[in-house]
């Protein structure tokens, strides 16, 4: 699966925030401080934030192993 620039002005991906998250990122705060996110227009802030917390929804809520 290819990632998706969420942040042109930095170069942060969606691969970098949900790995921020996987390395204990729990706010936005500390997203922007780990990856630089939306720290320079702000363009990108609203599509971050819901990456952000899609991350976190599945850090909480780990989907189920699938096996045949």
């Amino acid at each position: 699966m290819r990632a998706m620039y969420i942040c042109l002005c930095n170069a942060v991906t969606d691969s970098d925030i949900r790995r921020a998250v996987a390395d204990g990122a729990r706010t936005f705060a500390e997203l922007q401080a780990r990856t630089g996110c939306s720290d320079c227009c702000g363009c990108c802030e609203s599509e971050a934030r819901a990456t952000l917390d899609a991350a976190l929804a599945q850090v909480a809520f780990p989907l189920p192993l699938v096996t045949a």
